[in-house]
């Protein structure tokens, strides 16, 4: 790699993070902290925990170095949060006993629920507005300039790996934030799209794409769309539209993505690993460092925990989809039809099965991670062959090899 590469992030593949949207510093020093120049975990990671994933433990090279994991809820929701609310809690918390003076978080733009706007959330108002999930690619980190210039001491960020990835490795590389105390809640993500696809996707999903206000993949292989009623429409996988499974919809981000479980976090809050009931909403809570500790210090209490459940074996299920999932990255040559792949009908027997003898808790959450390392591994090769021994972590290549998949 030439010096004038180094300086720049691999073409075409941005997230959108916010960083070099800043003015208070160059723009290429924005850039060099580009997770898409620097690569996923790899030293990154050693500089935060002190050291590397460990290549015998087939747990920590999915899910991450931790201290600790179990699922939980809220013993009071919060009303209209996505689940009970646990990111939202922490965030007013923190807040409210000074262990930070601001939040970088998300608001929905006006007039579009499923997008979002970044702020520096500095009331309890402020981050309640915040809640639920905003799919789409979001500059969290935009709001980096406004804490710099009110010369903040201690700010939460709330971000996907990609933000993360980009913060820790900007702080420890420039002098800008290095006095600020920074405590991150990191989210699982992969399939956020472009706000210029999104609505383009909801309407192939949904019957009622206009009232739609939270949409999540859930445990039960089924999209979990909830309405503006209180309503769940639940579209199987197996039954969107062919055009649908075309990688080409999703940025090439996101496709790039081997951090699912955002292991730079302080504290990771998902759902993959939670038992999924029909009048409960758990989430799983991996802590990974003393701040993830101190951040759930502030509401432990107050929530409802589980430990983690399920079998951890998927192996069978992973090697009967890895072919397809690999030749799927390659291109196709005739067009994705507007059709769906399999009768609704049967997308629903398909999932009800699925959901009675497929993967659960941290098997689930085992399969889930492990589908999108190969689907993201083949589509970097694919798409940018170049870049293969930038972005792929070491763990990835390792779990490749045991399912005797080809580098």
């Amino acid at each position: 790699m030439t010096e004038t590469d180094t300086n720049k992030p691999a073409k075409g593949i941005c997230s959108s993070c916010g960083l070099c949207s800043n003015t208070e510093w160059p723009v290429r020093e924005s850039l060099r902290s580009c997770v898409f120049m620097n690569g996923w975990l790899g030293e990154r990671e050693r500089l935060l925990f002190g050291r590397k994933r460990d290549p015998e433990d087939p747990v920590e090279m999915r899910f991450g170095i931790s201290r600790r994991r179990f699922t939980a809820q809220l013993r009071s929701p919060l009303p209209d949060a996505q689940w009970s609310g646990i990111i939202t809690h922490i965030a007013r918390r923190a807040l409210k006993r000074g262990m930070v003076q601001g939040v970088l978080t998300l608001h929905r733009e006006n007039g579009n629920h499923f997008f979002s706007r970044p702020v520096l959330a500095g009331n309890d108002e402020e981050i309640y507005a915040a809640r639920g999930n905003k799919p789409v690619l979001s500059p969290v980190l935009r709001s980096l300039q406004t804490a710099f210039r009110q010369k903040l001491r201690s700010v939460l960020v709330i971000g996907a790996a990609c933000h993360l990835h980009v913060l820790r490795d900007f702080q420890e590389r420039y002098p800008y934030l290095r006095d600020m105390d920074i405590h991150t809640i990191g989210i699982p993500c992969v399939d956020n799209v472009q706000r210029s696809r999104f609505h383009w996707i909801l309407e192939r999903m949904s019957q009622s794409p206009g009232t739609a206000r939270h949409m999540e993949f859930m445990q039960d292989f089924r999209i979990h769309i909830r309405h503006d009623d209180g309503s769940i429409e639940k579209i199987p996988y197996f039954s969107l539209p062919d055009e649908l499974s075309n990688p080409e919809i999703f940025p090439d981000a996101c496709m790039s993505c081997f951090d699912y479980l955002n292991g730079l976090s302080d504290i990771t809050i998902g759902y993959l690993a939670a038992k999924l009931l029909p009048d409960q909403n758990r989430q799983w809570i991996i802590v990974r460092t003393e701040k993830g500790e101190k951040l759930l210090d502030l509401i432990e209490d107050d929530l409802e925990i589980f430990p983690e459940f399920g079998r951890w074996e998927c192996e069978a299920f992973i090697r009967s989809t890895a072919d397809r999932i690999i030749e799927s990255m390659k291109g196709r040559q005739t067009p994705y039809s507007p059709e769906r792949r399999i009768p609704f009908w049967v997308g629903r027997m398909m999932s009800a099965l699925l959901n009675v003898i497929g993967p659960k808790g941290v098997g689930f959450a085992h399969y889930s991670v492990d589908f999108h390392l190969i689907r993201h591994y083949y589509y970097v090769k694919y798409r940018h062959p170049d870049k293969l021994g930038v972005l792929v972590p070491d763990h990835v290549r390792t779990i490749l090899g045991e399912y005797g998949l080809p580098l």
